[in-house]
């Protein structure tokens, strides 16, 4: 079929405020599986008067939509897959320690900060929406960053309006995780080409790490090569789907269906969960890795 023509969101680099206070200001916190992450609808109330860049809190509320193609693409909300992808890192025992990791279209980053967690060497976050980036995912990893450095191995619950450790100062946050981290907004063609173009040092990841991105059939070619550009040669993708989307057309066994035709990657079903809708677990390697 004929692909169509898609133009994506220009891409940018998202640098880590000298003050870590700051990002955190005025932030909610919720945890999930012993994470923290930033309450959206705390800042949907910041942002609904237009307050964000992109005007796309109040375009999202008001269309009461999750997916707006190619201007809001579902990074504010926490979707269910991301949770089993977690849950299948322990499960699987997959190892994170000296790895570089991508965790692309990543919302609040809760799987790159389970990867920071587990002594990778460097995490990118990406994620379409520059909004995501500065009011969800940045201040989502600090907050675990903070919380990290500063717990006694208390297991928190419930919410919580203040930073953990009542706003400890920038010297209690380590700052050496934080030099770990990259953030990128924008879409996935124009970020790979940011990140291979770039004067930085970069090298292809170990691990791209990605929960509900193929709900969209459109974006299958983009997705694709994305992944094959920035992985590295013996590198792993793991990818988070429900087996359809409704309403919107994509799906687990499409996507497989896509791949095995672009014949770049081998692919596999690790998991299959039946509750409710069902969601997979997918590992992609080249053909040629080893």
């Amino acid at each position: 079929p004929l692909e169509k023509k898609i133009s994506f969101k220009a891409a940018k680099e998202h640098q880590v405020p000298g003050d870590l206070n700051k990002v955190m200001e005025n932030k909610v916190l919720e945890t999930a599986s012993g994470l923290f992450y930033v309450s959206t609808s705390a800042v949907e109330m910041t942002c609904v008067d237009g307050a964000d860049a992109e005007g796309i809190v109040s375009r999202s509320v008001s269309s009461h939509s999750d997916l707006i193609p190619g201007v809001y693409e579902g990074g504010l909300k926490i979707w269910e897959c991301t949770f089993d992808l977690i849950d299948y890192f322990s499960e699987a025992e997959i190892q994170f320690a000296n790895k570089t990791v991508l965790d692309l279209g990543c919302g609040a980053g809760l799987l790159g900060i389970v990867a920071l967690r587990g002594d990778a060497e460097q995490v990118h976050f990406q994620d379409y929406n520059s909004t995501v980036i500065d009011e969800i995912t940045l201040p989502s990893v600090v907050a675990n960053y903070i919380r990290e450095s500063s717990r006694k191995g208390k297991g928190d619950t419930g919410k919580t309006s203040e930073p953990p450790s009542k706003r400890p100062k920038k010297a209690n946050c380590s700052p050496g995780a934080l030099s770990k981290c990259r953030f990128f907004s924008g879409g996935w063609p124009e970020v790979c080409q940011l990140l291979l173009s770039s004067n930085k040092p970069f090298s292809k990841y170990d691990m791209i790490l990605t929960s509900e991105t193929i709900y969209n059939v459109d974006y299958y070619s983009a997705l694709h090569d994305t992944l094959a550009e920035l992985l590295d040669k013996n590198g792993r993708v793991y990818l988070a789907s429900k087996a359809h989307y409704f309403g919107v057309g994509g799906g687990i066994y499409l996507f497989e269906k896509f791949i095995e035709e672009r014949n770049v990657f081998r692919s596999s079903i690790v998991k299959t969960i039946d509750k409710g809708l069902q969601r997979c677990i997918m590992e992609m390697a080249f053909k040629d890795s080893s």
